[in-house]
């Protein structure tokens, strides 16, 4: 068998149904449209319409607020990604590791507001790291470790060790 001789199983692709092209197709005139009304129409949608009922998602409570003009995304580094990258020789553990290091080693692709440093994984090598926040569990694994956790940004977290 050649790669030229690969094709579909006989009826493994249905061509779709060309409407409103002649009576003798079965789906001429109207198009399986039926007549008149908004829904024979074009460019006309009716989603979420319940027939002059209140709507669903009008009957239920507002819950919430979306901050998303002032939110700020961080970029997660685990302590266990950390040391696999000082395993790596990608980091520097004698160095005061902070975003650019981060970013140079692979651990922060693209521009964030800050890196958030979570306790997932464990950490073996005393280090010093500059981040915008940190889990307590996080702070705790590197001062375990000797190292040390400068936080820049907000206070230290309750954030859980997933990341």
């Amino acid at each position: 068998m050649k790669l030229n001789d690969l094709r579909d199983n006989d009826g493994a692709r249905k061509a779709r149904t060309r409407v409103g092209r002649g009576i003798g197709s079965g789906k001429g005139k109207t198009a399986g449209r039926g007549h008149k009304g908004q829904k024979s129409r074009s460019g006309v949608s009716i989603k979420g319409f319940e027939g002059g009922q209140m709507p669903l998602y009008r009957r239920l409570p507002k819950r919430g607020f979306n901050n998303a003009k002032f939110a700020k995304t961080y970029a997660v580094v685990n302590i266990g990604g950390l040391q696999q990258a000082i395993d790596a020789k990608r980091l520097n553990a004698k160095d005061t590791i902070g975003a650019d290091a981060l970013r140079e080693a692979g651990l922060v692709s693209r521009r964030h507001d800050g890196i958030s440093l979570l306790a997932k994984g464990e950490l073996k090598t005393k280090l010093t790291i500059e981040v915008a926040r940190a889990s307590k569990a996080a702070v705790a694994a590197v001062e375990k470790a000797g190292g040390q956790v400068i936080v820049t940004g907000a206070a230290v977290t309750e954030a859980s060790t997933e990341g």
